[in-house]
Parts: structure tokens; C-alpha cells; sequence
């Protein structure tokens, strides 16, 4: 399926969304905006990133580019892209829980209207376990899986135990590239590896498909918890390696530095998950950070175990 289908579900949630020589891009906040297809490492012109930046009024961009760029954050994509999938090539552990899983729940494509019901609960749990503030009201989470039931190439799916819905995750097929969106387990199922089972299980069903050619399951986040991704890489998904480039208005660059960075550490330090700071305190590290040399910055520990500067 086409960007624009994406694009489309992202209208319907009330995203900005904006179209230039290199992307797409969504509001992922006030005047803050996202590349999309979420997959693409893009190499826009700065003229092409001011000009966005003047006329759409923005504070500042967020995007994907190749580690041979002059500018931004070491980072990571979680991906899949191995022709085939399964339990046999997975370490010790994440076979064990992986069975235990497939025994304790089935999974199976579910309606969106069932998970736009039920899982609800799951959203808001999944959140607060995370230590994460996001205040998503149980309309905004509706319309997020609503608006996605008439859009070709998106799927939803639950692990379901005792045919009750333990966790969910939703797919969308970009060209051959297939997204994990919004996994989400509530906290009463963990024991059971339920997550385990559903990842296993939408990974090898996608990968088995003649025109999918790869998974993508979520770029190196802002702010949330290192174990989100750790679970991910345990699946046997690999961390790819790009720059990720934060891009502010050049008439608040100055305003964003050294000094402006430790005040919000320590405004998020007495907040701890408050959604904006964490986001802003997210956004100015990357722009920081992406300033140096790839030597002299912090690489995740996913990528020092397999990449070299």
C-alpha cells in the first residue's frame, strides 16, 4: 500500500500532514512534525528544510538519514529483514517463552471495532507500566483504530486468552515493507507470554508473505524505556543503524543548548514521564547530540554489539 493510504489514517487521527520533495511528514505535536514512511532514510536540502520550516511555522523536524550525513543522532531502526522467520533461530530464552505463550493464548487477525473496545484497557496499562504520562483519552484511542477499518493494507491482531483480549498489535503494508504498530499487552498477561506469542506469530505470518520484504517494529523512541526495544531485539529483530536529525527553526536555535538541556533534565527529573517534557527532552538531546561526530557520540548498546564507528 501507498504512503498516502498512511497518510490518510494519520488525517483521520487530526494529524497536519505535509508532502515535500523528499517525504511526508505528520504533526507529531505543537508545530513539531515527524518524516513518514517511517522506514525511508532520506537525505532532504537544507534549503528544502528551511523552506518547511518558514512556511509551515514549525519549531522543529525529526527524520531518518544515512550515517554517512555530516549531522545527527546515532540511532537505530528495530527491523526485520530475513527471508524467513522462525522459532528455531531465536536464543534459549525467547523460544521457551514463546511456547509457553502459544499455550496459554491464541492468536488470531481481530476487528478493529473489538480492539478500539478492548483495548482500551490495554493502552492506558501498557502506558502507566511504561512509567509514561501520555494522556490518551479513550476517544482519541477509538478513533485511532477506527478510522484504520476501511483502509486497505491495515490488519489488527490479539492474543486472546480464554477469548479474552490480553494483547494487540496493529500491522500496516508499506510496499513491502510491513510496520508494528502500537503493541500493547495489560500487565495480568505478562506471565503468560503473551506478547511473546504475538510477536512470533504476526512476524512469521508477514515474513511468509511473497511481497513483504521486511518488518519494521518502531524507530529508536524519545522516551520510552530501553526495555520497549530489548524485548524486540530478543525476537530476533536487528537494530539498523542510521542518524536520526532533529531540525529546529533558526530562530530558536539559540535557545537550544547545553544550558537550556540540563534545565529541562532537571524539570524531568521532578516529573519524571510527563509526556511534553520527556518529548522536548527527547527532541533537544537528538539535536544536541547529532551536532558532534559520530565518534564522539553515545552509541546504544544495540548497535555497539554489531557496528563500528
Amino acid at each position: 500500500m501507498s504512503p498516502d493510504i498512511f497518510a490518510e489514517w494519520l488525517k483521520r487521527q487530526g494529524h497536519h500532514i505535509i508532502r515535500t520533495e523528499s517525504s511526508y511528514w505528520h504533526s507529531q505535536g505543537p508545530r513539531v512534525y515527524q518524516a513518514f514512511p517511517y522506514h525511508w532514510v532520506i537525505q532532504p536540502a537544507e534549503e528544502e528544510l528551511t523552506k518547511f520550516l518558514g512556511q509551515n511555522r514549525a519549531i522543529g523536524l525529526r527524520y531518518s538519514t544515512p550515517l554517512t550525513m555530516p549531522l545527527g543522532c546515532i540511532s537505530y531502526h528495530a527491523v526485520y529483514e530475513e527471508s524467513t522467520y522462525t522459532i528455531d533461530n531465536l536464543g534459549k530464552s525467547a523460544r521457551k517463552n514463546i511456547r509457553r505463550g502459544l499455550k496459554n493464548c491464541r492468536v488470531e487477525p481481530i476487528s478493529f471495532e473489538r480492539l478500539a473496545e478492548e483495548g482500551w484497557l490495554l493502552q492506558i496499562d501498557t502506558l502507566d507500566r511504561q512509567g509514561r504520562q501520555l494522556k490518551v483519552a479513550q476517544e482519541t484511542w477509538q478513533r485511532r483504530c477506527l478510522t484504520a477499518s476501511d483502509l486497505p493494507g491495515f490488519e489488527a491482531w490479539g492474543a486472546l486468552v480464554e477469548d479474552k483480549l490480553a494483547a494487540s498489535v496493529i500491522t500496516f503494508k508499506m510496499n513491502d515493507c510491513a510496520y508494528m504498530l502500537y503493541q500493547q499487552c495489560h500487565r495480568d498477561y505478562l506471565a503468560e507470554h503473551v506478547n511473546n506469542a504475538l510477536s512470533f506469530t504476526v512476524t512469521e505470518t508477514m515474513i511468509n508473505r511473497p511481497d513483504i520484504h521486511s518488518i519494521l517494529y518502531g524507530l529508536h523512541s524519545l522516551d520510552a524505556p530501553p526495555t520497549v526495544d530489548e524485548f524486540k531485539f530478543r525476537m530476533g529483530y536487528k537494530a539498523k543503524a542510521v542518524r536520526q536529525r532533529v531540525v529546529f527553526h533558526p530562530w530558536l536555535k539559540p535557545f537550544f543548548n547545553p544550558t537550556s538541556y540540563g534545565l529541562l533534565k532537571q524539570l524531568l527529573h521532578r516529573q519524571p514521564g510527563q509526556p511534553t517534557l520527556a518529548k522536548t527532552e527527547g527532541m533537544v538531546r537528538f539535536y544536541l547530540d547529532g551536532q558532534r561526530p559520530l565518534s564522539q557520540q553515545n552509541w546504544p548498546k544495540c548497535l555497539t554489539e554489531t557496528v563500528t564507528d
